[in-house]
């Protein structure tokens, strides 16, 4: 785990009037040495956005700044460490993580894994489902996605994804 001192590992994909923001817990170690986005070996992210139609064509990690032109942002809940989640203090969590969504509200904020809902939403009981969520941050309405990292490859399930995206392309 990366604890450097001020500089964030990625920076935040946010400007006001994004439909969809993607959230996950923080840079894996390879989206930390590459500087992307969900540029581990096996992880789904990429695919799945063209999959679900939310980009017109399949994205490489380095282009993740393209995902602005098509209304969608990213973050994680961490931004100054990196490496596996499972290494993740809660201390480490950005304690402004929810003033920033609602600064910048976008439509959906879609958190990539329970993991990074759960550290977000200062969750400490029974387990979230996936799907939309019954709270909002702001305006801004919540979902719980399965984690696209190939290390929670047991837990994928595409159905939630393509769910989420129905609800983005409806109130588009």
């Amino acid at each position: 785990m990366n604890d450097g001192a001020a500089a964030d590992v990625l920076e935040d994909l946010l400007r006001p009037g994004l439909k969809a923001v993607f959230c996950g817990t923080q840079a894996g170690t390879q989206s930390a040495r590459r500087r992307t986005y969900y540029a581990g070996r096996g992880n789904r992210f990429w695919p799945i956005l063209h999959e679900i139609g939310l980009t017109p064509v399949r994205l490489a990690p380095e282009q993740y700044k393209t995902l602005l032109d098509y209304g969608i942002g990213a973050t994680d809940v961490a931004k100054k460490t990196s490496g596996a989640d499972s290494l993740l203090r809660r201390a480490h969590v950005d304690d402004q993580f929810a003033t920033k969504i609602e600064r910048y509200a976008p439509r959906f904020l879609a958190f990539n894994g329970k993991r990074a809902a759960t550290l977000a939403l200062k969750i400490h009981g029974p387990m979230l489902n996936y799907g939309k969520q019954d709270t909002v941050i702001g305006r801004t309405e919540l979902f719980v996605l399965p984690s696209t990292s190939g290390a929670a490859s047991g837990f994928w399930d595409a159905r939630h994804w393509h769910d989420f995206a129905h609800h983005v392309e409806r109130q588009a």
